[in-house]
Parts: structure tokens; C-alpha cells; sequence
């Protein structure tokens, strides 16, 4: 029988003058720089964390009762999960029998058989040492306590390894350190999501009890269906609020307001009696005391260009002052980094979320954010790609309606200015992931001098696009001055 020990299994890193050995979390070695104990000598090593028992304890299971257990294995571990060799080689051989014999059935000779014609049988220490698993456990009923101990032995080993390349790559002096934070965060999420998949697949039952629940909520609920209203009543009318897991894309030509509608309904959410939704704010475009400065002056309704120019009104300044106290206290959070990736956003949004209970995002906008992982080679498309995956990616996780400002092309402007889904720029991938689709209008920018005074003040927001919904137009009211959209009025209506 092969000696299963940590150090056996590579379960000790070691350096030698002049040469270098790691181990990975799954065991397996490759050049690399020696694990050390903290504060301790090139001599003091540690080794790294693995739980043998449970690694054979969860096989024992596997071939106690392979029908019923392997399916969860399947659903629960993966081979890195194994520590030791050979507690990894006879993982994968009951994994391959598990998919490839009628109904998965198999026993030990099987087993023996298996690893027998792949060369693996002396490796893994004979059938003896196969035989001796089925004495290891008299019981499945603890499998899932198993595997959670595996998984958190591997997540360990995780650490351990792309803790040590991050050392040794910092030591090297890399290129850029904003790329190389970036590699940082990005290794550390993906041992999270390698390792948070394991939702585990629900029969009917359990969908149509969560179903059934949220249909007496609403029945309950004096028609709020739980979305978050936006308080324009026709849009609202229409979506029946935003709901988590959404990403909402807001969608327009240059100056025709889209930060301003955004902006008001970050403001109508967040800043009410009853309920106040905390909201964060991605300002790629404009800085936060900009924003700032056209929300006091939107939601206490004084000219943008009074306030810039220093000729505010004495009935001005205590409506500023009246608004900024209400401001001051709004659970809003903006960050103006410019020039933000994907990951970034992702890293904040994730503790935004934890930090302060955020339940809703608004991003300005799409097409400035980057993802440096995309080469220039692979093009815009394939970038915007990257990003909208993203976006939408995080909405998911977060389970927070996410709305994402948008350009479109210049189509618009030759057609006399009614915007399509198409004209988004790189639309493909931004189409497909957007649960709504909105595009924004002003008909007056685009109409002459004798229809512009009849115009003045219409907005639509069409909706182009809703997944769960139907699609149509929303009238609004621009009030220009104050950079404010508004519920059109039905006396304003032609």
C-alpha cells in the first residue's frame, strides 16, 4: 500500500539551495516558490491543510450506496477536492463508472476492474486498500458533512497557492500594479465561485411552494408586487416595479437626459417616508459634486445655471439648503472612479451590498466602463460583451435590480430622431443580457422652430424591451431648467 501521509501526497512544500517545489491545492506539484511558516526559517515548513478521514470517509459513502450518493459527489466535489493522490484517481474512476455503466451500478471488483485497466490499481494501493474504504463509515447519513469538510479544506489550499503566486508575482515587480490588484481580487473570487456553485438542483415541488409564496405576497401586498417603484406611475404600471437579478439599460443620444432620468429615480427611491431603498451610483462620466449639485438643484427646482453662474435668488438658497438636508440623510452612495473595470465595479458593488444592505445600482454608463482582461485584439464588441456579462452577472448575485445608462449610435439623428433597439453601440450582447431595455426621447431637439414650442418639455421612455412584460411608451415631462423628468400630466397630452 502506498504511503497516504500529507507529506506522501505532496501535503509538505520544501526548498532547496538553488530549487523551488510547490504543491497545489489539489495535490499535484509544479515549480514554484516553497509554502513557509510566517516569521519562520527557510526549514520551517507547514503543511498544507487536507482532512485524509474525511477524503476516505466520503469514498466509503460513494460505495456504500453508489446511486444514491455519487449524484450528490457529482453535485458537491470536484477532484481537487482530494488531497491525496490516490483518494483523487479513485474519485474520478467512480465518477467515470458512475456515467458510463446501466443505472450506475458498481461494486468493488468493478472498481478493482476500473483502475486495473487504467494502470491505476498498484497507485492507488491495491484492492486492499479499496476493500479497507468500505470499513471506514457504516453510514451515508453523514456524506454532506463529508464534503463540506473537503470543500473547506481545498478552499485553504485555494488560498494558500494564489496567496503565494500573488507574493511571488508582487516580488517580481509587476507592469501595472492596477492590473496586478485586479489579478488579485480576481483569483480570490474565483475560489469563491468554484466553490459557492454548489446550489444543488430543486425538484418542481420546492419551485412551485417559492411560486405559490410569492403569489399570496402580492396578493396580500395592496397591488406593490415587491418590485421597487420608480415612482413615474406609467412606467411602473408597466414593469410592476424593479426587481433583483434585473439589469435595466437606459438608452439615449447625447443630451437628451438620460443621467437626469436616472438620476430622479435614484432620488424617488431613495429619498421617501416610508421605506427608503438604499441605492449605490457608478459615475464614470461626471464627478460626484456635479451630481450632486444637479440633484439639489432637480429636486428643489432651481436653474442648474443660476447656481453655476452665482446668481441664485434669496427664495433659492433655503430650497437648496431644504433639500440638501434631505440629501445629506439619503442612503445614496456614489463613486466617481474614473476609468473603472468590470472587476472593480464588481468588487464594490459586492461590498456596498454587504456593508450597507444596497438594493438597487445605477451605472453612468455602460460604454465607459473597461475590462481589461479582453485583448485589443478581440475588439469593442467583444469588450462591451465582457462588460454587459458582467453587469448582469451582478445583478444576479446581488439580486438587485441594476440600471445601466447607455449610448446609442447616430442612426437616430438620421431618421428624425426615433430611437431603435438596434442602435445601440455594440448592441448584441447588450440586447441579449438587458431584462428591459428603455430609450429615451425628446422630440424637440429633433423638430424645427415651429414645432419645437408645441414640443417643449415631451419626453418618452420606450420601453423596447421587457422580459417579463409588455413593451410600449411612457410619456414624460423634461423640465429643462431644472434637469428634471416628471409624470406627464394628462392635460399635457395631445
Amino acid at each position: 500500500m502506498p504511503d497516504s501521509s500529507p507529506a506522501a501526497a505532496g501535503g509538505i512544500a520544501y526548498k532547496k539551495s538553488g530549487d523551488s517545489l510547490k504543491t497545489g491545492p489539489d495535490g499535484k506539484r509544479g515549480d514554484g516558490k516553497a509554502f513557509r511558516r510566517a516569521g519562520a526559517g527557510d526549514d520551517a515548513l507547514k503543511s498544507m491543510p487536507l482532512n485524509a478521514d474525511a477524503e476516505r470517509a466520503a469514498l466509503s459513502c460513494m460505495l456504500l450506496d453508489p446511486i444514491a450518493i455519487i449524484p450528490k459527489a457529482i453535485e458537491q466535489l470536484n477532484p481537487g477536492y482530494f488531497y491525496i493522490p490516490a483518494h483523487r484517481i479513485i474519485f474520478e474512476a467512480l465518477l467515470h463508472l458512475y456515467k458510463t455503466r446501466p443505472e450506475g451500478k458498481l461494486d468493488l471488483i468493478v472498481l478493482n476492474t476500473e483502475l486495473a485497466n487504467q494502470g491505476s490499481l498498484d497507485a492507488v494501493g491495491g484492492p486492499k486498500t479499496i476493500a479497507d474504504l468500505l470499513d471506514d463509515v457504516p453510514t451515508t447519513a453523514l456524506f454532506d458533512d463529508y464534503a463540506e469538510f473537503l470543500k473547506e479544506k481545498f478552499i485553504l489550499r485555494r488560498v494558500i497557492q494564489d496567496c503565494t503566486e500573488c507574493v511571488s508575482e508582487a516580488y517580481d515587480g509587476p507592469e501595472s500594479s492596477t492590473n496586478f490588484l485586479d489579478s488579485v481580487e480576481k483569483k480570490v473570487l474565483r475560489i469563491r465561485d468554484e466553490t459557492t456553485r454548489e446550489k444543488g438542483i430543486e425538484d418542481m415541488r420546492v419551485h412551485v411552494l417559492k411560486v405559490i409564496q410569492s403569489i399570496d405576497d402580492m396578493y396580500n401586498s395592496d397591488g406593490n408586487s415587491g418590485g421597487i417603484m420608480t415612482e413615474f406611475k406609467e412606467l411602473d404600471a408597466m414593469t410592476n416595479g424593479f426587481h433583483g437579478g434585473e439589469m435595466i439599460v437606459v438608452a439615449a443620444r447625447p443630451s437628451m437626459g438620460k443621467t437626469s432620468f436616472a438620476m430622479n429615480i435614484v432620488e424617488n427611491v431613495a429619498i421617501r417616508k416610508d421605506n427608503p431603498i438604499p441605492v449605490a451610483v457608478f459615475s464614470l462620466e461626471m464627478t460626484s459634486e456635479s451630481l450632486v449639485q444637479r440633484l439639489l438643484c432637480s429636486r428643489a427646482k432651481v436653474q442648474m445655471q443660476k447656481l453655476r453662474g452665482g446668481f441664485l435668488s434669496k427664495a433659492d438658497f433655503p430650497k437648496l439648503m431644504q433639500v440638501a438636508g434631505q440629501l445629506a440623510e439619503a442612503p445614496i452612495w456614489i463613486d466617481d472612479t474614473p476609468g473603472l473595470t468590470i472587476n472593480e465595479l464588481q468588487a464594490k458593488a459586492r461590498r456596498l451590498k454587504q456593508q450597507h444592505g444596497i438594493r438597487m445600482i445605477m451605472i453612468d454608463y455602460l460604454q465607459l466602463l473597461k475590462a481589461p482582461d479582453v485583448a485589443r485584439k478581440d475588439g469593442r464588441e467583444k469588450e462591451i460583451a465582457e462588460i454587459s456579462g458582467g453587469i448582469k452577472g451582478i445583478a444576479k448575485e446581488l439580486d438587485i435590480p441594476v440600471i445601466v445608462l447607455a449610448q446609442l449610435n447616430r442612426n437616430p439623428d438620421a431618421r428624425g430622431g426615433k430611437p431603435r433597439m438596434s442602435d445601440l453601440r455594440e448592441s448584441g450582447s447588450i440586447e441579449q443580457d438587458a431584462d428591459l431595455i428603455g430609450l429615451l426621447m425628446r422630440a424637440e431637439v429633433y423638430a424645427d422652430e415651429e414645432e419645437k414650442e408645441n414640443l417643449y418639455g415631451e419626453a418618452e421612455f420606450i420601453i423596447a424591451k421587457q422580459r417579463n412584460g409588455p413593451t410600449g411608451e411612457v410619456p414624460l415631462t423634461f423640465h429643462k431648467e431644472f434637469m428634471r423628468f416628471d409624470n406627464r400630466a394628462k392635460s399635457d397630452e395631445h
